[in-house]
């Protein structure tokens, strides 16, 4: 076995890897760049060695600084996490050539199944059913239009070296083809220095369904089950499962049979993920082969038990498969949510900047419900514009797919994030969402359930009632903690007040409290509206917590607070409102204050997130029609096309192409 593992990555992932290692008795040296010099990998490891600047083309990129950081060491195997250098074959046999041992699989297995052209001829061959397309390399436009029509729309067009929703655009039509052929050859060659493209068949409303597998240097190789992960936004995944909904066992072991064949095809020898488009009918194709860890791999940690990396450690160090395939058991159901810093408000945009407040719900099994934060950050770190914006992967694991749900909506309830914008509204919602309750899923789900993006949830009459009783506890304990402070003045009277009005969500809710406070927990009866008897609200929160844990009418609730001017801020499950607690009095005076009213900024493009302006698509003067590009801005390696929303003319352009902007920075003016 290995004294000492490198981690060539960073983040949740290093973090991940450092743990198993450290379980195994095996020493680690983290690797960090300018940005990462306080990160909590670097922290955690044994050793680190810094390897450069931020970028990590200058950094996480460089095999020559990621060998030599070994050497300097001493270690004597190098983990790559995913991502950076995790698929490069050249680096695999880089450290074979130095005497390192990769911990992941040798590098014509790499090769062959990192090139998705090249892939899917293996996989064919190997007999794995496979999606209709055209694997050759396209020139030009002129040839992508004339491959989509022959193969039929809608068609994916994919960059062969792609990965992570990157360079990647379906096309309905030929205008659709040719600008989806631009820009996949734009991002591909941006983020993985590779613009080849190809074209293959779009399957409608299809599922993502992907194979765990695993393999030695022994020639065995199992399957450990699948995960679907098929909720998924710009083709990036945001939730993942296991097992699939979908699938009975006939399906998941044919598809478990293909994806090893084509593992024992190419030699693998290490964890890999076979990945497959299915259909609502349970028919499958496959994609491509993912030769590393993925980030969804706790999930099938969860319901199998298997550790991945250790697996992938001790396979790498030659040892044998020590689980034969009917070692193998599904147990429960497990769920991944992804946690990202942006902005789901305004189209998922990406959001940097530090954590103020980092507080993820508390890793603990009870009651048969597991709670697992896989994370790199912690409350003070820094969300950097250079990498990838993952903040955690919360993953609930129970006896049941509904039971697991559940668990990650309370779990969502208590993840507390602030400095930046992020998306743990979102998945909240969508965690509520009855479509995905009752897993009618597919890739386009949040397209389909989500037309307009993201504006968050509206509250019903009954959970605005209780989301008003949450705010009028808090208000009652604030004031009996003021009138009772030390020299202050007693209240003018010493009865306690009945009637409340709560101005919450643009209405105004009525609340009645008949009787005092116990506190130490909170005991307060509330009368709802619509109600003739009261309901006992009860909690332990005090002023000052992020996080309103309690119960209304015996029923668990829990709101993350937050103060504002003259109220205090509500989320709850996707809803977002304010709530101002008055007297009836106070309330019919605050009915005649004037509103106001949000700046006008129709007139003017704005940079949505913060980024790099790639292109300006017009001039000056220049009229142009609704749906028109105007710009493409990139951030975190993913380009946006900006687009005229109705027809105008082109004012002034107050941005050129090479622009590093920040959100809300002003691009161009309309006429």
């Amino acid at each position: 076995m290995f004294n000492k593992i490198l981690i060539a990555n960073r983040g949740e992932i290093a973090c991940r890897i450092i743990k198993t290692a450290r379980r195994m008795g095996i020493g680690t040296v983290a690797v960090f760049s300018d940005a990462d010099r306080d990160a909590l990998h670097v922290e955690m490891a044994d050793e680190a060695v810094h390897i450069g600047p931020a970028p990590a083309a200058q950094s996480y990129l460089l095999i020559d600084r990621i060998i030599a950081a070994a050497k300097q060491t001493g270690a004597d195997a190098i983990h790559p996490g995913y991502g950076f250098l995790s698929e490069r074959a050249a680096f695999a046999e880089a450290l074979v050539a130095n005497g390192i041992v990769f911990i992941g699989p040798n590098a014509a297995a790499i090769e062959s199944m990192g090139d998705k052209i090249a892939s899917k001829k293996v996989a064919a061959a190997a007999k794995v059913s496979t999606v209709p397309g055209h694997l050759g390399i396209i020139e030009d436009e002129d040839e992508a239009v004339t491959i989509a029509r022959e193969i039929g729309y809608p068609v994916m067009i994919k960059a062969s070296a792609g990965g992570g929703g990157k360079g990647m655009r379906i096309a309905h039509s030929d205008a659709e083809a040719r600008e989806g052929f631009r820009l996949s050859r734009s991002e591909a060659r941006s983020s993985f220095g590779d613009d080849r493209v190809f074209i293959e068949k779009f399957i409608v409303n299809p599922r993502h369904i992907e194979i765990q597998l695993l393999a030695d240097k022994h020639g065995n190789a199992i399957y450990l089950g699948e995960r679907e992960c098929s909720i998924q936004r710009r083709n990036q995944k945001v939730i993942e499962e296991a097992p699939s909904p979908l699938l009975d066992a006939a399906t998941r072991k044919a598809m478990g049979e293909q994806a090893v064949a084509l593992a024992k095809a190419v030699g693998y020898d290490s964890a890999g993920t076979v990945e497959f488009v299915a259909g609502q009918d349970k028919s499958f194709f496959f994609l491509e082969m993912n030769t590393r860890l993925q980030v969804e791999h706790p999930v099938t940690e969860l319901v199998t038990g298997i550790d991945l990396v250790e697996q992938m450690i001790r396979v790498a160090a030659g040892e044998r498969l020590a689980i034969a395939q009917e070692d193998v058991r599904l147990d429960g159901w497990a769920i991944e949510s992804r946690i990202y810093a942006e902005d789901p408000y305004r189209s998922f945009l990406p959001s940097i900047g530090r954590l103020t407040r980092y507080r993820p719900p508390e890793e603990a099994t009870a009651d048969g419900v597991t709670v697992r934060n896989d994370t790199g950050v912690v409350e003070g770190s820094e969300i950097s514009m250079f990498y990838d914006p993952m903040i955690a992967k919360l993953c609930t694991h129970a006896p049941t797919r509904a039971e697991a749900v559940e668990a990650m909506s309370l779990a969502l309830d208590d993840f507390v994030v602030e400095g930046i914008q992020h998306n743990v509204p979102f998945l909240s919602a969508l965690m509520a969402h009855p479509r995905w309750r009752e897993a009618r899923l597919s890739t386009g789900f949040i397209a389909e359930e989500f037309p307009e993006g993201f504006t968050g949830v509206a509250p019903d009459a009954a959970t605005l009632a209780r989301l008003a009783a949450v705010a009028l506890t808090m208000e009652i304990v604030r004031k009996d903690r003021l009138d009772h402070l030390t020299g202050r003045l007693a209240p003018h009277s010493g009865k306690w007040r009945e009637h409340w009005v709560v101005a919450i969500g643009g209405t105004t809710v009525e609340l009645a409290s008949p009787s005092g406070l116990a506190l130490m927990p909170m005991e307060i009866d509330v009368v709802l509206p619509g109600s003739d008897r009261p309901v006992m609200v009860t909690s332990e929160w005090m002023p000052g917590d992020l996080v309103w844990e309690g119960a209304i009418d015996g029923e668990p609730f829990t709101v993350q607070v937050r103060p504002v001017l003259s109220g205090t801020r509500l989320l709850h499950r996707g809803i977002d409102v304010v709530a101002r607690v008055m007297t009836p009095r106070i309330a019919a005076l605050h009915s005649l204050m004037p509103e106001k009213v949000p700046a006008d900024t129709s007139k003017f493009l704005l940079c949505p997130m913060p980024g790099l302006v790639v292109s300006i698509a017009v001039e000056e003067g220049q009229e142009v029609k609704a749906g028109e590009t105007l710009a493409i801005v990139e951030a975190m390696k993913m380009e946006n096309v900006l687009r005229a929303e109705r027809d105008l003319v082109i004012e002034r352009i107050a941005a050129k192409p090479g622009d590093s902007l920040a959100v809300d920075a002003v691009i161009m003016e309309f006429g």
